[in-house]
């Protein structure tokens, strides 16, 4: 997970953007809010109340309520100013962020640049586990305050992507909390919260509920005021008990992702309305090249032709994705996208030959397990697809499907074939690419090291020439797809299902945004 890279220089840029707001104090009810109550539902329970250690989608739905991040994306995926209003380089090696002064802890003290430099310095010393923003940070060698609105980043090397990655993907925590706890990676952060968000989380019971209390003023929403008074998510089984739940009234919106076979029957039901929100990641498999035999090429070859992704995208997505052409590059990036790539035809007899020139076949057979998160349920479907037609290459597949804690716990151990899942945001390619395939990279779970790969990546990354980064970061993703080193089977667009009671959700790409964003839930209201 700890990605050691030699990257990057620079193309200074810089975003601004200016709005007017008041400083936060306690949660309370004043002129522009409801006291209404927003339920939402979700399949996990919050694995993490630390930000700068969880990574399940409801430690961050819920943690990002309350630890503001620097930047935000819009509907289209492009970077956008959140507690920063500006942000770039001053030079190759200095890149910095001037923050709003409008924003404050709940506790009533001010969000500050120390607060910024206090995370980003407490990641690199600490390396929490689970942490995505620490492999962005590899070129940082520290962060500074020279004034409480400006946060300056001294780089080891010129990094062009550092400024908007670690930006957008890192939430800014309290300095007077988290600093007295000691390490970041140890702190539990469960008790007591301080938030700097549209709410506060006040209670839970794990296995039931969270509930989150309204901050105000919260400068994003009307007047300051979120327009609801609480956040409450209640967990529920799987997706089914959840839709259960929305017919019945018993919650308000659903935070996961319907299955495709549920958006039609959904936008049929009477009171309820289905949110269409734009795919920015892929599905995906990768086979672990740290267990024989799948560093042999042969073999990862007859696994990609083992697969029938039409087959998965027409019956289990319901025509509701698109192929990626088998390139870790999504089409929705269109200025990346390299259109030779193309998707590995689904040929069972081709396997076989492949197989056989890998040794496999004349009673030598081929068993491997592949882990998958039940509490996903597109991919427990597919999974079965894959399963039945690797079998008529020959090839058996032990599907170990498994609670998400169980699961995430066993990637980050490699106790794996073959892991199964999806990665809800891919906003960058080379950036996304060093995360994912160089050596130590926070989710490089084929656990490829490739110097080839490798020197693409980081040259790509070096380049201040757009044309250029294009043109390496196309052939990184050829080398992917040529070496199997990652299987991408589609990128999906994605549907949310909530009551037509309420209305004003603010649409973001990704299951990890959708409409359960900070900015979205600040501004919601109920007819």
């Amino acid at each position: 997970m700890r990605a050691r890279l030699s990257l990057v220089a620079v193309a200074a840029f810089a975003a601004a953007t200016t709005v007017a707001a008041c400083g936060p104090s306690a949660p309370s009810k004043t002129a522009g809010g409801s006291d209404t109550t927003l339920t939402i539902a979700t399949t996990t329970d919050v694995v993490n109340f630390n930000p700068l250690v969880g990574n399940s989608r409801t430690d961050n739905w819920i943690t990002s309520l309350m630890y503001p991040r620097l930047l935000t994306i819009d509907a289209n995926g492009a970077k956008q100013p959140y507690l920063a209003e500006s942000f770039g380089y001053t030079n190759p090696t200095t890149g910095y962020y001037e923050l709003r002064d409008d924003m404050r802890w709940s506790d009533g003290k001010p969000v500050t640049a120390a607060d910024v430099a206090y995370t980003i310095n407490a990641i690199l010393k600490d390396k929490p586990a689970g942490n995505t923003t620490y492999g962005q940070l590899v070129n940082v060698d520290s962060a500074s305050a020279p004034s409480p609105t400006r946060v300056e980043l001294k780089l080891k090397a010129p990094d062009s992507t550092v400024v908007s990655e670690a930006g957008f993907w890192m939430n800014v925590v309290p300095q007077h909390v988290f600093e007295p706890a000691g390490s970041v990676a140890n702190f539990p952060n469960n008790s007591n919260w301080v938030s700097a968000g549209p709410y506060k989380l006040t209670s839970f019971a794990k296995g039931q509920n969270y509930t989150l209390e309204r901050v105000t003023p919260y400068p994003f929403a009307p007047n300051g005021t979120p327009t609801v008074a609480r956040i409450v998510y209640r967990v529920y089984p799987d997706i089914n008990t959840e839709i259960l739940a929305l017919k019945n009234g018993d919650v308000d919106l659903i935070a996961n992702a319907l299955p495709p076979a549920q958006v039609k029957n959904l936008q049929a039901v009477s009171g309820v309305k289905v949110e269409q929100v734009p795919g920015l990641g892929y599905a995906h498999m990768t086979y672990n090249m740290k267990r024989k035999p799948l560093e042999n090429l042969k073999v990862r070859q007859a696994l990609a032709h083992a697969v029938d992704y039409n087959a998965i995208r027409t019956v289990v997505l319901q025509g509701q994705a698109v192929s990626t052409g088998s390139s870790p590059i999504p089409p929705v990036l269109k200025e990346f996208v390299d259109p030779s790539l193309t998707e590995y035809a689904f040929d069972p007899n081709l396997s076989k030959q492949l197989l056989a020139e890998a040794g496999y076949g004349a009673g030598r057979t081929l068993s491997l397990s592949m882990i998958y998160s039940l509490q996903d349920a597109v991919t427990a479907q597919w999974a079965t697809i894959v399963k039945d037609d690797a079998a008529k290459a020959g090839i058996t597949i032990n599907l170990q499907g498994m609670d998400r804690n169980t699961y995430l716990a066993k990637t980050a151990a490699g106790e794996y074939d073959i892991y199964a899942g999806n990665f809800a945001i891919m906003d960058d390619p080379t950036t996304n690419m060093a995360l994912t395939y160089l050596p130590g990279g926070a989710i490089n779970y084929s656990l490829v090291d490739d110097p080839a790969l490798n020197a693409l990546i980081t040259k790509a990354q070096a380049s201040t020439d757009k044309a250029e980064q294009r043109s390496l970061a196309q052939q990184a993703a050829k080398l992917v797809h040529d070496n199997v080193y990652d299987n991408v089977m589609y990128m999906q667009n994605l549907y949310f299902a909530h009551s037509d009671k309420w209305s004003g959700f603010v649409i973001k790409p990704s299951e990890l945004l959708s409409v359960v964003d900070p900015q979205s839930l600040a501004n919601v209201t109920k007819s």
